[in-house]
């Protein structure tokens, strides 16, 4: 279709989710999740899409650190899916419904049973569950410092179908010790949800029913990576928003299904670092380009003082697949406008602290095991790309078993061409580094040659996170601890068609 104009929709920022109940122990919500037609974009027909609450993508839930939440989640979705299903999809098969969704907090510090395990699903009315099944009200305990998580569909095998349809939002966890600092806060506080889709004529979602080689005889198929033609934030394509000559804080998730975005500012000002997925970090960096693989997100402030009348364009030079793929084009190169045309509506106070929070670099000699696991790309049983971690599929055995409140570094072996965004659920983690290594030496020997020094983090990588992008011929280094809870969690690529197909593992966390 032809190309949509840009910067003439304003920015949607999402309502705040108000709880059903909220006393001095705990709070309670209903989130529902229904199909409807939203105005994506004013040159487009209303798209019907999927979301939470009757908004795409979701209201935003606000948290305490510590406040202990109880949700449930209700699937009140149509039977036929929005988009095409390929029943070849290990977890699709035609022996479960269409229709099916289960939600995970990403990044939330949650017991197993409310994690959003991807066959703890659930359909319409809880009238049919997957095997997994626990509870219909989930529990989360907020054990995280203030950061920037998100709440999205989940469900093994369409995973990639549902994110796709408008099922994510923002879930933001707040401190006094982060209120303490003084950052832009209220409406000077915007969080950012950068996606990509494609638009039949009718402005209906496009999502491919076939790869670029249709298998004979296979009715739909997975495609190995789906790529947007339109930048959508907050759900609207390439949206502006007024802002006034100061201080805002915004917080930049990456919630595309394959899509990478290597973020910079055309005014060539600097963006100052304040935060990573998992809070705040030890001191602000300023910095010209932020690149952010598919579920990361930093949280960056951005200073308009003394730009009056100014337009800003956030632009993407990030190639798709990432990083050797097509470059971007004249759709895909910008982001959003910023426009300092508001007045002044108080004097601002709020600051870029010298000084956030305490980041203590956790030692390598406390580690009790090391894991070298691969990322592998092999064929299926029609020539489709078929992409593993450690060579196994989800069926396979679990073989991360790690302790509680055990500390182990995992060596991430990328021998396959692209960048993949791995993510592990229940911990936090610090990237230690990233080291070049002969790959066809590896893979006849299964020996790690390295061919350089060891890189560090980039500076958007030196806080907690809980997805780190493992690059081609490179050995990946991670570390955490596990805890605090036991019981099945899930890894995964967090490239949705990857990890709808085969690119995930469960891991269980032992007492």
């Amino acid at each position: 279709m032809k190309n949509l104009s840009k910067f003439i929709d304003e920015l949607p920022i999402p309502p705040i989710l108000r709880p059903r109940w909220k006393g001095p122990n705990y709070t309670y919500y209903e989130v529902k999740m229904t199909e409807f037609k939203q105005s994506l974009h004013r040159e487009l027909n209303d798209t019907t899409v999927w979301g939470y609450e009757g908004s795409y993508p979701g209201p935003t839930i606000e948290v305490e650190s510590g406040e202990n939440v109880y949700i449930k989640w209700i699937n009140d979705l149509p039977d036929k899916h929005l988009l095409p299903i390929d029943y070849t999809v290990h977890g699709a098969h035609k022996d479960v419904p269409d229709v099916r969704t289960v939600v995970h907090v990403h990044g939330a510090c949650v017991e197993w049973e409310s994690d959003g395990y991807p066959e703890a699903w659930f359909t319409k009315g809880f009238e049919k569950v997957g095997p997994y099944f626990k509870k219909q009200v989930y529990h989360y305990t907020n054990c995280d410092h203030a950061c920037t998580l998100w709440y999205h569909d989940h469900t093994l095998g369409i995973t990639r179908l549902n994110v796709y349809a408008g099922l994510a939002g923002f879930y933001l966890v707040r401190s006094q010790r982060e209120r303490s600092l003084n950052l832009p806060s209220g409406k000077f506080d915007v969080p950012l949800l950068i996606q990509d889709k494609t638009f039949h004529h009718d402005g209906s979602l496009f999502y491919p029913k076939q790869p670029k080689k249709p298998v004979p005889g296979v009715e739909t198929s997975i495609v190995p990576e789906f790529f947007g033609d339109t930048l959508l934030v907050n759900g609207k394509v390439s949206p502006f928003l007024n802002v006034e000559p100061r201080k805002y804080r915004f917080r930049l998730l990456n919630g595309s299904n394959s899509r990478f975005y290597r973020l910079k500012l055309d005014s060539g000002q600097r963006m100052y670092l304040i935060a990573a997925e998992r809070g705040l970090m030890e001191q602000p960096m300023g910095v010209n380009e932020i690149l952010l693989a598919p579920a990361e997100r930093v949280e960056v402030i951005i200073d308009f003082t003394n730009l009056e009348g100014r337009k800003i364009i956030m632009t993407n030079d990030a190639p798709a697949a990432f990083p050797s793929g097509h470059p971007v084009n004249e759709q895909t190169g910008s982001v959003m406008q910023f426009r300092v045309t508001l007045p002044l509506s108080s004097v601002d106070t709020s600051v870029i602290p010298a000084y956030l929070m305490p980041y203590r670099l956790m030692n390598e000699q406390d580690a009790s095991k090391s894991r070298y696991l691969t990322l592998n790309d092999s064929m299926d049983q029609y020539g489709r790309p078929l992409m593993l971690l450690d060579n196994k599929t989800w069926d396979d055995p679990i073989s991360e078993n790690p302790k509680l409140g055990s500390t182990e570094v995992w060596y991430l072996i990328n021998l396959s061409p692209d960048s993949h965004p791995i993510h592990l659920h229940l911990v936090e983690f610090q990237v230690l580094d990233r080291r070049g290594f002969d790959v066809d030496r590896y893979t006849k020997e299964k020996i790690i040659h390295y061919t350089g020094p060891a890189i560090p983090p980039e500076p958007h990588e030196r806080g907690w996170k809980d997805t780190v992008r493992a690059d081609p011929n490179q050995v990946t280094r991670i570390m955490m601890k596990f805890g605090p809870f036991t019981g099945l969690y899930v890894w995964h690529c967090h490239m949705l068609e990857h990890e709808d197909y085969e690119m995930m593992r469960p891991f269980i966390v032992l007492r």
